[in-house]
């Protein structure tokens, strides 16, 4: 008994709008995935790159004096985190805690003190309009070209004569600037703050701080956080501020501290664990940070794709 069988039929090609059939060319699948490999190879490189001196400064900071010179670079040797740690927080007297605390210093309250002052001027810019108003911001968004560093000698002249170098206020003052943060409080504002609010707002009695404290600033939170994160980092790796203001190692933050102890580790040398487990402490603020306040920036990030 014979079965018989139909010869299969090729494939269909898909009918273009006009009823005419059009070949799926598989090369155009073959381009996709090697463009997404291509892609992913690099994000993989640029990863790499990107932890390898953390993974370094983790693996180091374990090691003992002996084993950081006697072993490669990222294998361990005996661990010594503890010890490590031991000896950077009781060095001195503990003058890194003291580094560590000023870093907290500078960087928190500096920053929430920026962030507030940025989104209310940006606030400002896109609700009020007042003479002089895009003139005015077209010279903020001109500080945003000027590099830190240029300003840092006529900082230093006006903080002369304020009488305020070799202090807090040395560091704490000039964080208040924030040229880009205002920018970004206005773009913010212009997307999560509808006028229409504001109106019924003033219309049922609310003045204008209130409105702006009641109404507005908990719609800004997301780049509130988002300006935060920017204005902390800024001024916890501000170093060259703090090397110029600062003479008494008990102000110095921990950058410039660690920096201290780098200076003289070609004469001692028993100061490169030092200087390695004070890194890695002073990398721990950063990385929290962002985990922590991730979920308000990436909101921030996201808002105008939505709306």
């Amino acid at each position: 008994m014979s079965i018989l069988t139909r010869p299969s039929s090729p494939p269909r090609t898909p009918a273009a709008p006009g009823g005419t059939r059009v070949a799926v060319r598989p090369r155009a699948r073959t381009d996709a995935l090697l463009s997404k490999a291509v892609v992913n190879g690099l994000l993989i490189v640029a990863a790499f790159y990107t932890l390898m001196p953390v993974t370094w400064l983790v693996v180091a900071a374990t090691k003992n004096d002996r084993d950081l010179f006697g072993t490669s670079g990222f294998s361990f040797g005996d661990f010594s985190l503890v010890a490590n740690l031991h000896h950077v927080f009781t060095f001195n007297d503990g003058i890194y805690l003291r580094w560590f605390g000023n870093s907290i210093l500078y960087s928190v309250v500096g920053s929430a003190a920026s962030t507030l002052l940025c989104v209310a001027t940006g606030y400002a810019f896109d609700k009020y309009d007042f003479k002089g108003k895009e003139k005015l911001f077209g010279a903020v968004l001109g500080g945003v070209l000027v590099p830190t560093t240029v300003i840092q000698l006529p900082m230093y002249l006006l903080a002369t004569e304020a009488g305020v170098v070799n202090t807090y206020w040395a560091l704490l003052l000039p964080a208040l600037v924030n040229p880009f943060g205002v920018y970004l409080a206005r773009v913010f504002s212009e997307g999560y703050v509808p006028n229409e609010v504001l109106e019924a707002a003033r219309v049922d009695g609310a003045g204008e701080l209130r409105t702006f404290a009641g109404i507005a600033l908990p719609m800004l939170a997301p780049g509130f956080m988002t300006i935060f994160l920017f204005s902390f980092t800024s001024s916890w790796n501000n170093f060259f501020g703090a090397l110029v203001m600062l003479n008494d190692e008990k102000l110095y933050p921990v950058n410039l501290g660690v920096f201290m102890w780098n200076s003289v580790t070609q004469q001692q040398p028993e100061y490169y664990s030092l200087v390695i487990t004070g890194s890695l402490v002073a990398v721990v603020p950063l990385i929290a940070a962002f985990v922590c306040l991730q979920r308000f920036w990436r909101s921030g990030l996201t808002a105008g794709a939505v709306k």
